[in-house]
């Protein structure tokens, strides 16, 4: 179920997961964050997982890089990306937080790698109920 945000479409598309496709061209804020998390909290009752869809090419504030995926319940992140441009954000992304740990992965969505996200949080969603 597709729900638009102020900066971004959130697609449920499962119990526990949950793709969020910011839109083209935005500098992703603190606000915008909150915005994202309140949604999250609404809809969300249990442990989940992210699909980071970055069909659109968008960047994040400092203070939203910061916060940016800190929920309580995240168990994994799954980003999709199409292009080198991408894929290099999401790699810095992923070094400002490395005190987080995040448990999140990487795929090409020029080599099926959005279906291959969502089979990986399907699988770790799975394993997190397991521990």
């Amino acid at each position: 179920m597709k729900h638009r945000l102020s900066f971004a479409y959130y697609n449920i598309l499962s119990d526990n997961i949950v793709e969020v496709v910011a839109d083209e061209g935005v500098e992703v804020s603190l606000e915008m964050l909150e915005e994202g998390h309140d949604f999250i909290n609404r809809h969300i009752d249990s442990d989940f997982g992210l699909l980071i869809n970055r069909v659109n090419n968008y960047s994040y504030s400092y203070e939203a890089k910061l916060s940016v995926a800190s929920y309580e319940r995240l168990k994994a992140i799954g980003f999709v990306y199409y292009s080198e441009i991408s894929k290099e954000m999401i790699e810095n992304l992923s070094q400002i937080r490395a005190f987080d740990r995040w448990n999140y992965r990487v795929f090409s969505g020029l080599e099926l790698g959005w279906q291959q996200a969502y089979q990986w949080l399907e699988q770790q969603l799975i394993a997190q109920q397991v521990d």
